[in-house]
């Protein structure tokens, strides 16, 4: 910066004392104790399944399962990381103080603090959970959780560096929940030898120590090369996911998402099938054109086998869930339509052939999940005998329904009635929400019953599943649209 530039301090702490005018007296305090009182709260409530979480009674991880969860851990901090930014402004920082004659670096200092400070917690507390369950639970656990924190810390400057690291992030990802996959399914991992020696461990630690006081140091004298668009991008990625947690609205995140999903792609004009009606075959090309989604989704007909040995009701209730996630891979058409029908306008449509015509390609998705996710579930002996593949495509329009259904059902309505209990008022709004589309995953029912009775599968029961999944999808499209408005109501 110049020399006419403008001392930071004096001028963050004028709009903090701005601000605190508008407000009452101690509500800052009030607000900073409600949220420690929750959290102590939560922390006691939740006791049980905490210690569940982090420091069971009976470990359970081979070693290379140990090292594997340890590096899905690492991935996840490094990809969250690259989502946030991770150096980045509130909105009116951004707004009014990046153009500002300000020192960018003392500007951007304090997200980097906050941004460090959240990776080296996340570090320690990923170790600590791995230690616990690794059954290492005696080989030094203080600076395995230091070593994890520091770890953590490198991560961020590996995410606050480049974007370089993303598709290796994303590699390592894919192989550590692979290798899960493969224990789940019946793989016996080598056995790897004890924990690393106390002199070991220091002299790691310390060097990571080193190599991360170096790597602050360089990113705190390069903060004021930090490019505008960068920050701004983070910024508004903050802002969203704060205004849809503050109102309860998870379609702002999905909106940003698909936004910015297709503004980073190069597209070309492509005619659709011409076979097929016009709007099955753009949902068609707008789902081939998702191939890194195709692709999760298909690595993900893997990871129903993590929960074999969990209670067959809940192996059924994830695979009804997948394949309605499945299904939601060429809704985003749908949610257009529903807030603004000019398309089904355009072209004459009413709103039946609309949702009918856009029910296809989520039918063929779900269908397609979950009978691979039953076939692997059976060839690795998971399930007893009988056509457990069949029950995939049974499932199909239970999915596709309840995938449609969430995506028509537009923004929060925060013109419902609020219920009154004895822990406040919640309002009734965001749960209509939230249970819009997995509400009709009940037709499902039958294929709950029979996963978790354990007992082998007559066609019957396939034969049962597939009609109550076929009249109540086609319930939903009669019942839900008209063949004289245009309009995709939320219903």
């Amino acid at each position: 910066m110049t020399g006419s530039a403008v001392a930071l301090r004096p001028l963050r702490r004028w709009i903090r004392s701005t601000q605190a005018s508008h407000r009452e007296r101690g509500a800052t305090l009030s607000n900073v104790y409600i949220a420690v009182l929750c959290v102590a709260i939560g922390a006691a409530v939740f006791k049980v399944q905490l210690t569940a979480i982090f420091w069971p009674a009976a470990p359970s991880l081979s070693g290379v399962a140990a090292l594997s969860v340890s590096v899905i851990c690492a991935a996840l901090l490094y990809l969250a990381l690259r989502r946030l930014g991770p150096i980045t402004l509130s909105r009116p920082a951004a707004y009014f103080l990046l153009t500002a004659p300000v020192s960018r670096r003392r500007l951007l200092l304090p997200s980097v603090r906050l941004g460090a400070a959240g990776a080296a917690l996340t570090g320690a507390a990923a170790a600590f959970a791995v230690l616990g369950h690794a059954g290492s639970r005696d080989a030094l656990p203080t600076l395995l959780v230091a070593a994890g924190a520091v770890l953590g810390l490198l991560i961020f400057l590996l995410a606050a560096s480049s974007a370089a690291f993303d598709h290796l992030a994303s590699l390592a990802l894919a192989i550590g929940l692979a290798e899960l996959v493969a224990e789940a399914a019946g793989w016996t991992p080598p056995a790897l030898g004890g924990p690393p020696a106390a002199a070991s461990l220091v002299a790691l630690t310390g060097a990571l120590t080193a190599v991360v006081v170096a790597g602050f140091t360089l990113l705190v004298r390069g903060l004021a090369r930090t490019r505008n668009d960068r920050i701004l991008e983070s910024a508004k990625t903050a802002g969203t996911l704060f205004d849809a947690a503050f109102g309860m609205e998870p379609s702002w995140v999905t909106d940003m998402l698909e936004r910015r999903y297709w503004a980073n792609r190069r597209l070309r004009s492509t005619r659709p099938p011409a076979r097929l009606p016009v709007l099955t075959g753009q949902d068609l090309l707008l789902a081939g054109r998702r191939r890194p989604r195709l692709l999760w989704l298909l690595g993900a007909t893997t990871l129903p086998l993590l929960l074999t040995s969990a209670p067959h009701w809940l192996l059924a209730i994830v695979l009804l869930a997948g394949m309605m996630v499945a299904a939601q891979t060429s809704t985003a058409t749908i949610r257009t339509d529903a807030g603004n029908p000019v398309l089904a306008r355009l072209l004459g449509l009413t709103s039946r052939q609309v949702i009918h015509q856009r029910f296809w390609v989520p039918l063929a998705l779900a269908g397609i999940w979950g009978t691979l996710a039953l076939a692997l579930l059976q060839l690795t002996g998971n399930l007893p005998d009988g056509p457990w593949w069949t029950l995939g495509l049974a499932l199909a329009p239970a999915g596709a329904a309840a995938a449609v259904r969430h995506a028509r059902v537009g923004f929060v309505r925060n013109d419902l009635l609020a219920l009154d209990t004895p822990m406040g008022t919640v309002s009734t709004g965001p749960l209509v929400n939230s249970v819009a589309g997995p509400d009709l995953l009940i037709l499902g029912l039958p294929a709950v019953l029979a996963l978790a009775g354990n007992d082998p599968l007559p066609w019957s029961s396939v034969l049962l599943q597939a009609g109550i999944s076929l009249l109540g999808a086609r319930a939903y499209l009669n019942v839900t649209t008209a063949e004289d408005r245009t309009e995709l109501t939320a219903r």
